[in-house]
């Protein structure tokens, strides 16, 4: 017997026997409970990093990882400050921007939008808004132009294709011999983009800088600088050290700023559904607790055997403990062998059961999604396993101690 006395004789009673199946049976579902549980887990925190991932990514399409302006939304002499940030090490590139509101109409619909003026050639290096281009090039919007790039959704509202000519409405009032009439301006639909994501392809317009200066009656002046970096999750920090360079006449500011509430809503969601998910490997480790204590009372003669043979009351109380944590272990690795299957062959598994049963899991039309996305993180299926077996390793630990109360004399008196 090469394993240690305790651990030998806590697996020796894992066994079935012909008077034990049902605990044996109890243990088995407790295993099969644990690794279910553990499955569950890890399947749905790699979907929920999936959205995160995949949302995010979306997101940072149309918005900057930093952010540069001045107090009051606006921005002068935005060459020089892109030079200048431009010299710290984690800028990639840096392309001015204007935003503002108007409204849409073509054919009798309107729509309000926000609007947006680039420089193209600027915007391929600084945004990903070239890669989601359907129709036309965003390199058509060129200045004294009066061309409009739409998104998809936007367009469909409006009925317009590449081609048509839609009217611009500003809200801001010119003065003529008739009175106050609103700014209007007809634009030539060059192009649509597509991000999938409803806050943007429907109600976001793309304008050359120029042309949106000037319907926006800016001047010269920018909304502000957007810039891109090397890694976006150090943006926060590459902030940090352009708010100090630039000085307090700029406000500068990062996408997790502008998007902190949302960010934290899926990262509570994600933290709920974990929660949520680890009561089924909780109520698995209650029937470990069902199955101890009827071990405990089986193997009452043989603990009184060992007591008298010289086995300490910290060796029986590890006889239970480790019978229990062998459960949780068995469990806990089956379900992550498990848990990591499915998550890394999720999109074949929901494709096999929409064809199997006909019907979508994730409608594309209404997810803008054509398969789940799922993306497995290591630290998501350690903290899930680590989580199982303290679960185990506690459930054991009230029949390892009524092991203990077991009378040798008592006992022995009536085997």
């Amino acid at each position: 017997m090469s394993l240690p006395l305790p651990l030998f004789i806590g697996l020796r009673y894992l066994r079935p026997r012909r008077r034990q199946r049902f605990i044996s049976f109890i243990s088995a579902v407790s295993t099969l409970g644990i690794a279910l549980g553990l499955v569950a887990v890890i399947a749905v925190m790699s979907v929920m990093n999936g959205f995160h991932t995949e949302i995010r990514d979306r997101l940072l399409g149309m918005v900057a990882h930093v952010s540069v302006t001045q107090p009051g939304g606006r921005l002068t002499g935005w060459e020089g400050v892109a030079g200048r940030v431009a010299a710290h090490p984690q800028v990639v590139a840096a392309a001015p921007f204007i935003e503002g509101q108007a409204m849409l109409t073509h054919r009798g619909r309107v729509s309000g939008v926000g609007l947006r003026g680039v420089l193209p050639a600027r915007e391929r290096e600084a945004a990903g808004t070239p890669a989601r281009m359907v129709a036309g090039a965003l390199e058509e919007l060129a200045a004294g132009g009066y061309r409009i790039v739409l998104g998809e959704e936007l367009a469909q509202h409006l009925g317009a294709r590449v081609g048509d000519r839609v009217t611009l409405v500003v809200p801001r009032a010119t003065s003529t011999p008739a009175g106050v009439l609103p700014r209007l301006k007809s634009f030539e639909v060059s192009g649509l983009f597509r991000f999938d994501m409803h806050r943007y392809d429907r109600h976001l317009a793309l304008l050359h800088l120029d042309d949106a200066a000037r319907a926006l009656g800016l001047g010269g002046g920018v909304s502000g600088v957007k810039l891109r970096t090397l890694d976006l999750f150090r943006a926060p920090l590459t902030a940090a050290d352009l708010r100090e360079e630039l000085g307090a006449g700029y406000r500068v500011f990062d996408w997790s700023e502008l998007n902190r509430g949302f960010f934290r809503a899926i990262q509570m969601e994600k933290t709920m559904l974990f929660l949520l998910l680890m009561l089924i490997v909780l109520v698995a480790a209650f029937n470990i607790v069902s199955a101890l204590l009827m071990t405990v009372q089986e193997k009452r003669g043989d603990i009184a055997v060992l007591r008298t043979l010289g086995m300490t009351r910290r060796g029986v109380l590890q006889v239970f403990l480790l019978q229990g944590l062998a459960i949780g272990v068995s469990g806990a690795v089956l379900g992550v062998a498990g848990g990591v299957a499915l998550s890394l062959n999720l999109g074949p598994v929901v494709s096999a059961i929409e064809a199997a049963f006909d019907f979508k899991v994730f409608a594309p039309e209404v997810y803008y999604l054509s398969e789940i996305p799922s993306r497995l993180l290591w630290s998501d299926v350690a903290l899930a396993g680590g989580v199982s077996l303290v679960l185990a390793l506690g459930a054991a630990l009230y029949p390892a101690r009524r092991a203990l109360r077991v009378p040798p004399a008592e006992v022995l008196r009536y085997e």
